[in-house]
């Protein structure tokens, strides 16, 4: 007795991959099948196994199948393949894993099919090896999307581009695509250039054309101006975007992960809970909130985020750097292993590798937190891969190196005041290059008045060179339209230095107020309780030895400034 084919293909039309799994082993097996005189009815049944075994996430099996399937295709007789072709041309299933339906056996879709599989596992040499055997002629829309990803993947970046630009040109709407020409450096004006242009006819319909489609090419100049580093222009494309379609969840994420990289931690808190409200599910980029969440000290919010995580998508990477947030307080050692994790899942979440190297430097570490931010630049270069270079740099006294990554930041981000103010904390490490950093957070408070970094690096400068009435001022013009426990903290400080033991009581009580976990509030206590009985705060520690000359570096830094 014959096992029906059409059973499997209905079985995974209706998702009921299990049975199709179990159902296909009975068709494999069949004795009715002859391979001499039928090998294709046999690669025909083996690719229904493998798409079964797909769906059940059993990819070596699938793998396994599939190229038995495509051991029989190949060894069908010459004179007799077109007319099997022929006989089998009628079905209609389509060669997406995603669906897989199948009407004959395709050689290019059962390689598609593997490489799936192989990526499924990780394992991205094979599963491009697998593609390339595919023409290039013969690839469709999915093919060239998984073929840009592998090549992207592998760092060829040529060859990604040529992939990823091959997809817009048959839909313009690929946002991944999109994306990845963006942050592969594609200009602008080249990806929109790929979009194909619709036959219209009349001025109306041309006018309407290019009214719906201008959105599109707003969102391309976004993504480009960010993967510039020009994180400004790419959120007003962002926000006039969000304007014609408002609560759009996607916008509001990118948004919010560009204004965390930024340090406007209250407007990307804001947007990421606007996010979580619209839709309490989405996992992407909430690894980004949970750590604005223990930037702020809000442990109740960042407690309740992980557990909604855990419970929507344990699997993700995203959910394991949000463990690592949450662990880092109690257990720095658990936490690292928590971002081990998300990194083995996804080698190319750039969060993960931001998170390990902050916990190595907490755990002081800084040499390997050096690796951690170099994993994080090799992926895609953004201000806080650029902070954390120069933070472990200066950790290991290595000033020549921070230096240097603190001038790639500035090129990359010429109207960055927080770039201009990496350099000046560069300078800032060693008791000769003072001048320099004053006159480098100057620069950034002209660019960017409202920016508290640099207020508050100035304010510690004009400490330390003992012009305590400067600081206090340049601290209380800020104090007007900050409610910042930092802020309050770094003035508490320069009044405790002053012997104005009271003012200095009352900023750290404010800060405490502002937020209760502020620990260098908390600490700040304890040394006013030293002061009281005379002893002085730890003077800053200077290295004379770290001295840095660089007579072209200045004059461009000039040039810059």
């Amino acid at each position: 007795m014959d096992v029906p084919k059409d059973y499997m293909t209905t079985l995974l039309d209706h998702g009921l991959f299990a049975s199709a799994q179990m159902l296909g082993s009975f068709l494999v097996s069949s004795s009715s099948v002859n391979l001499e005189t039928s090998p294709h009815l046999k690669a025909e049944n083996l690719v229904l196994l493998g798409d079964a075994l797909f769906r059940e996430k059993e990819y070596r099996r699938a793998i396994h199948a599939y190229k038995q399937a495509l051991h029989f295709h190949r060894i069908i007789p010459k004179q007799n393949a077109s007319a099997i072709r022929s006989s089998l041309s009628a079905s209609t299933r389509s060669s997406s894993p995603n669906s897989f339906n199948i009407s004959t056996i395709n050689e290019n879709e059962v390689k598609f099919k593997i490489a799936s599989s192989h990526c499924a596992l990780n394992e991205n040499r094979a599963a491009l090896l697998e593609m390339e055997g595919i023409p290039s002629k013969a690839r469709n829309l999915q093919m060239n999307l998984m073929m840009g990803k592998l090549y992207r993947n592998s760092r060829h970046t040529r060859a990604a581009i040529t992939c990823y630009k091959e997809c817009l040109r048959h839909c313009p709407c690929i946002i991944e695509a999109i994306i990845a020409l963006a942050e592969l450096g594609v200009a602008a004006k080249d990806i929109i250039s790929l979009f194909p242009q619709t036959p219209t006819r009349g001025a109306r319909s041309t006018f309407d054309h290019f009214d719906s489609s201008r959105w599109l090419q707003h969102y391309v100049e976004a993504q480009c101006c960010i993967a510039s580093n020009d994180y400004k222009g790419g959120l007003e494309f962002f926000a006039e975007l969000l304007r014609r379609f408002p609560n759009n969840i996607h916008i509001l994420l990118e948004m919010a992960k560009v204004e965390a990289i930024i340090g406007k931690t209250e407007e990307a808190i804001t947007d990421f809970e606007k996010v979580r409200s619209i839709d309490p599910y989405v996992i992407t980029y909430m690894d980004e909130y949970a750590m604005l969440l223990k930037l702020k000290s809000d442990y109740s919010k960042l407690n309740k985020l992980v557990h909604d995580l855990l419970n929507i998508d344990p699997t993700r990477p995203e959910v394991f750097v949000a463990l690592s947030v949450l662990w880092e307080r109690k257990d720095e050692r658990g936490a690292l292993s928590y971002i081990d994790k998300s990194i083995r899942i996804d080698e190319r979440h750039i969060p993960g590798y931001i998170m390990k190297g902050n916990l190595y430097l907490s755990m002081n570490r800084p040499e390997a937190a050096v690796v951690a931010f170099r994993g994080a630049q090799e992926l895609r270069p953004d201000l806080r891969s650029y902070q954390g270079l120069v933070r472990s740099y200066l950790a290991i006294s290595k000033i020549k190196e921070a230096l240097h990554a603190a001038r790639e930041a500035m090129k990359a981000m010429p109207q960055s005041a927080k770039a201009l103010k990496l350099v000046g904390d560069v300078h800032a490490s060693n008791t000769s290059g003072r001048e320099k950093a004053k006159r480098f957070y100057e620069s950034a408070l002209r660019l960017e008045p409202g920016y508290l970094g640099a207020a508050l690096a100035l304010a510690e400068l004009h400490v330390i060179e003992g012009r305590n009435g400067d600081a206090v001022s340049l601290l209380e013009r800020y104090l007007k339209d900050w409610a910042d426990d930092s802020l309050h903290v770094k003035l508490a400080q320069v009044f405790a230095a002053t012997n104005m033991l009271q003012d200095a009581l009352s900023h750290y009580q404010a800060a405490l107020r502002i937020n209760p976990q502020n620990e260098a509030a908390k600490k700040g206590l304890d040394r006013l309780e030293k002061q009281l009985k005379g002893v002085d705060p730890d003077a800053p520690e200077e290295d004379e030895e770290n001295d840095v000359e660089d007579a072209d570096a200045d004059q461009e830094e000039a040039e810059l400034l």
